[in-house]
C-alpha cells in the first residue's frame, strides 16, 4: 500500500507544479479539471500524511517501553496509535479502491411521474428542481433536453443533462424509485397520499461509445405536445427515435430545431445503449459479489420524503434526516456522501470475502 500512497502524494506534487505553471492558467478548461483533481486529492493526501506521522511515532514510541518510569505511559499512546493506524489504513483502502472510469463523464438524468397521477407529475418536478439547485450549488451546469409538462405544471417525463468533471460520478446514486408522502394541492379531505417518481442517471455516451447504425434506427417527425399552446407546437419539430433492435424509443420536442431535437436524441439514446452494457458488465460483476450501491435499479425503491414530518429516508443506508426543506432546496451532499462511504464499505467487503 506503501508504494501506492507515494504515488498519490507524487501526483499531488505535480499537480500542484501544474497549477502555479502560467501556461496551464492560460488554459482555463485544463487549468479548471485540474484544480477539480486537486481539491479531490486533498482528503486523500491529508489522511497519507497523517498516516505516515503515525508511523513515525508508533517506532518512536518503541524505545520507551524499555523505560521503567515511562513504560505504562508510552504503551497507552501506542494502544492509542495502533487504534488510529488501523482506522487510517481503512479510509485509506477506500481511497484506493478502483474508480468506475464514467465517474468523470456528463450525466444524463431522467425523471418520470410513477404512480400517483397529477400528484406523481407534481412531484417530478420537485425532484427535477431539487437537482438543478443541487448542480449549481456543486458548479455544474445543467439544460434541459426533453419535457413533457403536465396541466397543473408538474412533468410526466423531463430530461437534463448535467455538465462539469464528475458529474455523472455525483448524480450517480439517484437512480431508482422516489416516493413522496404529502398532501397533494389536489386533495380536498386532507388526507395524506404516497406518489413516486422514477430517476434514471446514465454517464453520457461519447460517439466512439456507441457507432449508431443508422439502418437501424427509425426517426419519426410530429408536433410537440404538451399544455399552453406554446409556439414550439407550430411546426414538426418534435422528434422520435426508435432503436429497432432494441426497442428503446427517445423523443425529443424542447427545441424549436428539428436538428437539435433530433441530435439530442441521438445522443440519450446512445447514453442508454452504453447504459445497457454497463448493466450486462454490472450483472457478471454482481456474480462475484462487487456489484455498486450506486447502479440503481429503477425498480428499487431508494428514498422517501415524508412531508408531514419533514423526514427524508434512504432506504438504502438507514440514512434519515428531517431537514427535508434543506434536501429538497438542494442540499444534498451530505446525504450523496453517505451513500459513496457505504459503497466503498461494500466493495471492500466483497473484495476482502471474494
Amino acid at each position: 500500500m506503501l508504494d501506492k500512497l507515494a504515488r498519490l502524494e507524487e501526483e499531488y506534487r505535480e499537480l500542484e507544479a501544474l497549477l502555479a505553471d502560467p501556461e496551464v492558467l492560460k488554459d482555463q478548461k485544463r487549468y479548471q479539471a485540474l484544480s477539480r483533481r486537486y481539491a479531490e486529492m486533498g482528503e486523500v493526501i491529508a489522511l497519507i500524511r497523517e498516516y505516515r506521522k503515525v508511523l513515525e511515532d508508533l517506532e518512536g514510541v518503541e524505545g520507551l517501553l524499555e523505560d521503567p518510569e515511562l513504560k505504562e505511559v508510552a504503551r497507552a499512546e501506542k494502544e492509542a496509535l495502533l487504534s488510529r493506524r488501523a482506522e487510517l489504513e481503512k479510509a485509506l483502502e477506500r481511497h484506493l479502491l478502483p474508480k468506475d472510469p464514467m465517474d468523470e463523464r456528463d450525466a444524463i438524468v431522467e425523471i418520470r411521474a410513477g404512480t400517483g397521477g397529477e400528484e406523481a407529475a407534481l412531484f417530478a418536478r420537485d425532484l427535477l428542481e431539487m437537482y438543478l439547485r443541487f448542480a449549481e450549488e456543486m458548479g455544474f451546469e445543467t439544460e434541459i433536453l426533453d419535457s413533457h409538462p403536465t396541466d397543473l405544471g408538474g412533468f410526466s417525463k423531463v430530461v437534463f443533462e448535467v455538465r462539469g468533471p464528475g458529474a455523472y460520478g455525483t448524480f450517480k446514486y439517484e437512480s431508482g424509485v422516489h416516493r413522496v408522502q404529502r398532501v397533494p394541492a389536489t386533495e380536498t379531505q386532507g388526507r395524506i397520499h404516497t406518489s413516486t417518481a422514477t430517476v434514471a442517471v446514465l454517464p453520457k455516451a461519447e460517439e466512439s461509445d456507441f457507432q449508431l447504425n443508422m439502418d437501424e434506427i427509425r426517426i419519426d417527425v410530429m408536433r410537440a405536445s404538451g399544455p399552453g399552446g406554446q409556439g414550439v407546437n407550430t411546426t414538426d419539430s418534435a422528434v422520435r427515435v426508435v432503436h429497432l433492435p432494441t426497442g428503446i424509443m427517445v423523443t425529443c420536442q424542447d427545441s424549436r430545431s428539428q436538428i437539435k431535437n433530433r441530435e439530442r436524441a441521438l445522443m440519450i439514446l446512445r447514453s442508454r445503449l452504453l447504459e445497457m452494457k454497463r448493466a450486462e458488465e454490472a450483472e457478471k460483476l454482481r456474480k462475484t459479489r462487487l456489484a455498486q450501491i450506486g447502479t440503481g435499479e429503477r425498480s428499487e425503491k431508494i428514498r422517501t420524503y415524508n412531508f408531514p414530518q419533514s423526514r427524508v429516508t434512504d432506504h438504502r443506508i438507514g440514512f434519515t434526516t428531517h431537514d427535508l426543506e434543506g434536501i429538497l432546496s438542494g442540499h444534498l451532499q451530505p446525504l450523496l456522501e453517505a451513500l459513496k462511504r457505504a459503497d466503498q464499505e461494500r466493495q471492500l467487503e466483497a473484495l476482502t470475502e471474494a
